[in-house]
């Protein structure tokens, strides 16, 4: 997958909570902030320089920030309410980020930060990190360590596997686990349940989304699916720490 296809897949997670949206209005959106960005850059493109004209653009000029007082609306992770309200979580946020580099040819990886989500460009000259969460804050990896720290109220070692890039799919995927757990928290099965069906698409061998595929099921009182659903769970992970609270649930299914 590229860069375009990332684009495509945020958009059409948002066309499925907003049928009537205009795709190609908010194509034209990223275009042309892409557009406005490259005017300004002279060649050669030194790429720290490319970091501070998107920050500055982004961030100063479009106003594009974090949504700290609201961080759980479900606006925050659909690319169009994004892009109209300037207002994003770290994903989004970073997904624009990530887009408009590739139009100017700065291509830019995604980086899935545990609680978190930062990005890296993938210049050789260039060994940061950049958190479009925070206005683009540059990070090293001290920088990071700190950050982490932050998220858990304690000093976490930093592992390797945590600053390693991650593909499209995944991405999209994150973006769609943050989608369940939001409609999760505001009590809204159905709607969780769709963001566990679009996240199968991507990755259909996930135990722990049949798990919850299954769970929700279950409260929704269609059992035949949540049995099926549970029951393949138990069976790619006979050890799970649920297993009895889910062997319950099918035992009573089953009466």
């Amino acid at each position: 997958m590229s860069i375009t296809h990332l684009l495509e897949g945020a958009l059409a997670i948002a066309w499925e909570e907003y049928p009537k949206m205009d795709l190609g209005h908010y194509r034209e959106i990223v275009e042309q902030m892409a557009d406005d960005l490259q005017l300004r850059l002279s060649k050669p493109h030194y790429p720290l320089r490319i970091v501070q004209e998107i920050n500055q653009y982004l961030f100063i000029e479009k106003a594009f920030r974090g949504n700290d007082t609201d961080y759980y609306n479900p606006c925050n992770s659909f690319i169009n309410n994004v892009l109209d309200r300037r207002l994003g979580i770290p994903i989004s946020l970073s997904i624009i980020y990530m887009v408009i580099g590739d139009r100017l040819g700065f291509p830019i990886e995604g980086i899935s930060f545990p609680g978190h989500f930062i990005i890296r460009p993938q210049h050789p000259d260039l060994e940061i990190f950049i958190d479009p969460y925070n206005q683009g804050d540059i990070l090293f990896p001290e920088d990071c360590e700190d950050k982490l720290a932050q998220l858990y109220g304690q000093r976490v070692p930093l592992q390797p596997e945590y600053l390693e890039p991650v593909s499209i799919r995944r991405i999209l995927d994150r973006l769609l686990n943050n989608l369940k757990l939001i409609y999760l928290r505001r009590h809204e099965p159905n709607k969780a349940l769709a963001s566990i069906e679009r996240s199968l698409m991507l990755n259909p061998n996930v135990p722990t989304q049949w798990r919850d595929r299954g769970l929700i099921c279950y409260q929704l009182e269609r059992f035949t699916e949540s049995r099926i659903d549970l029951e393949n769970y138990l069976q790619h992970i006979p050890y799970a720490e649920d297993s009895q609270v889910i062997m319950q649930l099918i035992r009573e299914m089953q009466n």
